[in-house]
């Protein structure tokens, strides 16, 4: 189940948004108005919602949470942008991963 948040999520909200996965939860951040969309089988998903809701295509990366680990990964498909310098579907330049980053800590964890 796909949720946008935009503020910290409760824990049924996690649970939620974890259940595709069991227990790893796929993220597409916008980084300019700092809300994501969490949960899903495929970034493009929530890259769309995002989009519906007003985002900026050029403004939505990917990557996602591991609730066990808590690690953050920066890795998909909806990434690979050569016109944004970001041939890759690592999220390759640095300021896009700690504001990611900073938002999936502030509003996941």
């Amino acid at each position: 189940m796909i949720k946008i948040i935009n503020s910290k999520a409760t824990e049924q909200t996690l649970k939620e948004a974890a259940e595709d996965l069991e227990g790893y939860i796929k993220v597409v951040v916008d980084v300019s108005k700092e809300i994501l969309a969490a949960g899903g089988e495929r970034h493009v998903d929530g890259e769309q919602l995002l989009i519906k809701e007003g985002s900026k295509q050029q403004d939505l990366w990917g990557g996602g949470l591991d609730l066990e680990t808590n690690e953050i990964d920066f890795d998909s498909m909806i990434n690979i942008r050569p016109a944004q310098n970001n041939p890759s579907r690592e999220v390759l330049d640095p300021q896009i991963r700690t504001k990611m980053q900073k938002l999936i800590r502030k509003l996941l964890r």
